[in-house]
């Protein structure tokens, strides 16, 4: 369900001469850029770099960053690495706001399969000499560190196997921790943060059925909660992502001013991964296309780059 559009015909050395003469003189050919890049999958552009840097002896990244600027730079910059680096990236630069951003280390250990998530714990342990687990644990307390750690350690079971007599008792587990109010239970985030998504999904399901009302409607008894917002997305990030990324997409769009961090984010971490899903679910929740939003709140080059990465028409 991926949105970028690929070429039949791939050459790397072609696409790093062309990068190399869009760095050439006066200006900078931002057209070319997008073209080459914004239409290359992370194998690919993984290659380009390789090739860039034999050839030409500079980091492609470092070019890269010498010669644009803006949201445009960072939208570029961010799809240029390879997706384990860049959620790294994130993860850290979100853990080390003065005022710590945990949706994204939580987007990353909830929307991931096992070994995704454990490639991105390799790469932020090369880039930054600690492990993703110890900064989430050190800029986090309380109840939020209690979830989110848990959920960054998780490897789960990929697999399609459910065991509905398990589901059933986990789903009265998770009714009674919630009825009695103790939104921490131990054995709640257990089960969040253990279970394969198929054994949630019918957890869930059970949860619903039984007690009839999704379990994010009973955790909504303070809109306010930090803790219970991030449990709530947690949930939602295990279950249905699309539904997650189009609320990040639907507020980073709406409302005073645009917030081209999250657009830049969600675009980029999801445009090789589910980006079609979000666009439908986007368009049925706004009435309104997603690229039609982001032409309305964007404009020149970084509006070319989102459009070319989430599949509008020949951007």
């Amino acid at each position: 369900m991926a949105t970028i559009k690929v070429p039949a015909q791939f050459s790397a050395a072609e696409d790093a001469e062309r990068l190399q003469k869009a760095f050439q003189g006066w200006g900078t050919d931002e057209a070319s850029i997008i073209s080459v890049l914004a239409h290359r999958n992370a194998a690919q552009r993984k290659l380009i770099q390789e090739i860039y840097k034999e050839t030409y002896g500079e980091d492609l990244l470092k070019a890269l960053d010498k010669e644009l600027s803006s949201d445009f730079e960072r939208v570029v910059l961010l799809w240029t690495l390879t997706p384990a680096k860049r959620d790294a990236y994130l993860a850290n630069e979100a853990i080390k706001l003065l005022t710590a951003n945990n949706w994204v280390p939580l987007e990353i250990a909830c929307t991931m399969s096992s070994l995704d998530l454990f490639a991105v714990k390799q790469a932020y342990h090369a880039r930054y000499k600690k492990s993703l687990e110890e900064d989430v644990a050190y800029h986090t307390s309380g109840d939020i560190r209690k979830l989110l750690v848990p959920l960054v350690c998780s490897f789960r079971y990929e697999g399609d196997e459910v065991n509905m007599t398990l589901a059933k008792k986990e789903a009265k587990i998770m009714r009674e921790a919630i009825s009695d109010k103790k939104h921490n239970d131990e054995e709640l985030i257990r089960i969040l943060s253990t279970r394969s998504k198929a054994q949630l999904n019918a957890t869930l399901n059970h949860y619903n059925n039984e007690f009839g009302n999704p379990i994010n409607k009973d955790l909504k008894t303070d809109p306010n909660d930090e803790y219970l917002k991030l449990l709530r997305a947690a949930i939602k990030c295990l279950t249905s992502p699309e539904k997650y990324f189009e609320k990040v997409l639907r507020l980073a769009i709406k409302g005073m001013g645009t917030d081209e961090w999250a657009l830049t984010r969600v675009i980029t971490t999801r445009a090789e991964v589910d980006m079609e899903r979000i666009k439908e679910e986007y368009h049925r929740r706004n009435s309104v296309t997603l690229d039609k939003a982001i032409t309305g709140e964007t404009s020149g080059d970084y509006e070319k780059m989102l459009l070319a990465l989430i599949g509008h028409g020949d951007a």
